[in-house]
């Protein structure tokens, strides 16, 4: 039977020896952590991206140069610029070429060849209209009026793709400005990429990079990009990224869409884009000034403040893959194995501790089923949660042991999870939603006595309960339910107003703590106290390992840098810690009120696990 357990000497034999063990498999871990913080640290240069189209726009609407509008921009950390690539469109209005539709030619000049389906170009500038028709595989057709060569196409081809403007990049970058390209894609192009400037940066359009539809054109676009860097666009996933990317480095953009923009104040908008290169690893700011030069100034002014307080410098960013090494991946795989070992030999019941052992690892390899080392990082974000609450838990000062194997468990999180693809964000962690799942059932599961199950689902069946604890438990768990939906960006509870403000001041004045971590470490501590009944007790620390779990799904975020996920884990530490210790002595007072008088809490102290073991209360 699950209630036969080895003897306690050899299990605290064990369990020493795997201590020792797991603290040894922590130096390739640790190697891998500083290989990675040297890497991070090298790349702490951004360079601030004007739009260019926007700046013309605001400019016009100013009636002002837009050169000299850009250059005051640049006394204010502007040091790129973004350029779509020009359209027939954009050749028309700079009067290259002249477009007229099938059906005006018709009406102005019948009986002259001209099909009013069509649309017709012609040049100003001398082979303007011809360089389109080569650029394109449809079919045209000639037409001549009063001595000028009229080009005819089946589509309407304004809105299609002209090449850049060669002029103004080679000006801006004489200018010393770093340039973005960004072209578009069409499947009707005849020879894909083939006139693309020579800039540091491709930013492509839409969501797909150029010939992401074709493995041949997407093969050639990779030939031909050469030196260039293609931008990943942050929350902006594009097909064909990943195997463009396959053997070249690639560089983070963030940007903000013009709508979305409309809507924030430029302090909340700087906000986010420091956040990005502070907390992101994005190398690439893509911004577009706001419709008055004040409020452009006030945004900018404060992005460069706020990157000077982060110490991120502006400049030309160096861009070089993160490449860790293969066999102190494999060598940190060990340090989980041996923490759920440690787990299952902390059970109570220790046949049911290995069979527990035998299905976390057997789900999370199905949820990684094509990464080992995935599998690993899975395992750690599950187990180390837990394995400090279920080892000890005792009293107050418990929850820093509890703490301390969570910083162990980052230790090979970062070091199995973190790579080139998942630290450029395109591969993302697997399993998260687990990682504050799974902690919960495998501290919930050390909860039961040193017994047959089958009595002790009996006893639980026959457990007598008042409308009081009834209460008491559906608030903690909807509380701990709060905790485990607000994640992500998008989470399922949303955020208040008030919380919000809170955030951002929090935010741009230091690393920014979790909620779950404030609010959990703090449950820890006073479910640690021996001052209430177990049930309730169970249920606090239900809490702290949320808190706990939060601590490894921080660092499952592989393109924050390391140092920036260790400073928010120290200040949920300092937060929480802080709040757990100062509200013990609140709690005693509290009981001792409602008790009316100094009595002993002796009586609704939770069990301690040697009374856990021999099954007493």
């Amino acid at each position: 039977m699950l209630s036969s357990p080895p003897s306690p000497a050899p299990l605290r034999l064990a369990r020493r020896l795997l201590l020792t063990l797991l603290l040894v498999s922590l130096i390739p871990a640790l190697l891998l952590g500083w290989s990675r913080v040297r890497y991070e640290q090298n790349s702490r240069t951004v360079a601030i991206v004007m739009d260019y189209a926007a700046l013309v726009s605001q400019a016009r609407g100013l009636g002002r140069d837009s050169g000299e509008l850009l250059a005051e921009y640049r006394a204010l950390g502007v040091n790129g610029v973004a350029l779509m690539e020009e359209t027939v469109q954009t050749r028309i209005a700079r009067g290259e070429i002249i477009a007229r539709t099938g059906a005006e030619l018709y009406a102005d000049f019948p009986g002259k060849g001209f099909d009013p389906s069509w649309t017709y170009l012609r040049s100003v500038q001398p082979g303007a209209a011809e360089a389109i028709r080569e650029r394109y595989v449809y079919r045209t057709r000639n037409v001549e009026l009063e001595g000028k060569q009229w080009i005819g196409w089946p589509v309407d081809i304004t809105g299609l793709a002209a090449g850049p403007n060669i002029r103004l990049i080679d000006s801006l970058k004489a200018g010393g400005f770093q340039v973005v390209y960004r072209p578009y894609d069409s499947t009707a192009a005849r020879d894909v990429a083939s006139d693309w400037p020579d800039v540091p940066f491709i930013a492509f359009n839409g969501l797909k990079v150029v010939g992401a539809d074709s493995p041949e054109r997407l093969k050639l676009v990779d030939e031909r990009l050469g030196a260039r860097v293609p931008a990943i666009i942050e929350m902006n996933p594009q097909k064909g990224m990943a195997a463009l990317i396959e053997n070249r480095p690639a560089i983070r953009m963030f940007s903000i869409r013009p709508e979305w923009q409309e809507l924030l104040r430029p302090d909340e908008l700087a906000s986010k884009f420091v956040l990005a290169a502070r907390e992101r690893s994005h190398r690439l700011l893509f911004v577009r000034p706001f419709q008055t030069v004040d409020d452009t100034r006030d945004f900018l002014t404060r992005v460069k403040g706020g990157l000077d307080r982060a110490d991120i410098s502006i400049g030309a960013p160096a861009v070089a893959d993160y490449s860790p090494n293969g066999t102190l991946r494999v060598l940190s795989l060990f340090g989980p194995l041996i923490a759920l070992a440690l787990l299952a030999l902390s059970y109570p019941l220790t046949r049911l501790g290995m069979l527990i052992a035998l299905g976390t690892v057997a789900l999370v390899v199905v949820v990684n089923l094509k990464s080992p080392l995935g599998a690993g990082a899975l395992l750690a974000a599950v187990v180390f949660p837990a394995l400090g609450f279920v080892m000890r838990r005792h009293r107050p000062t418990d929850w820093l042991i509890a703490t301390g194997f969570s910083l162990m468990g980052v230790a090979f999180v970062a070091a199995l999870g973190a790579d080139r693809l998942s630290m450029l964000g395109l591969d993302p962690f697997r399993g998260v939603s687990l990682t504050l799942i799974m902690p919960l059932g495998l501290f919930a599961l050390s909860l039961l006595p040193r017994q047959d199950i089958r009595k002790t689902l009996s006893d639980l069946y026959h457990y007598p309960l008042r409308l009081g604890d009834v209460a008491i438990i559906v608030v903690a768990l909807a509380a701990i339910a709060l905790m485990v939906l607000r994640r992500g960006n998008t989470p399922a509870v949303g955020v208040s107003d008030a919380e919000t403000r809170v955030r951002a001041l929090l935010q741009d004045n230091l690393i920014r703590p979790r909620f779950k971590e404030i609010v959990g470490h703090p449950l820890a501590i006073l479910g640690l106290s021996g001052r209430l009944p177990p049930y309730f007790t169970s249920l606090l620390l239900m809490g702290g390992v949320v808190a706990q779990a939060s601590v490894l799904n921080t660092f499952a975020h592989f393109h924050t840098p390391l140092l920036i996920s260790l400073q928010r884990v120290v200040n949920g530490v300092a937060i929480g810690g802080l709040i757990g210790f100062v509200l013990l002595p609140l709690l005693a007072w509290g009981i001792k009120v409602m008790r009316g008088g100094p009595k002993s809490a002796d009586t609704l102290r939770p069990p301690t696990r040697s009374q856990a073991v021999k099954g007493t209360d």
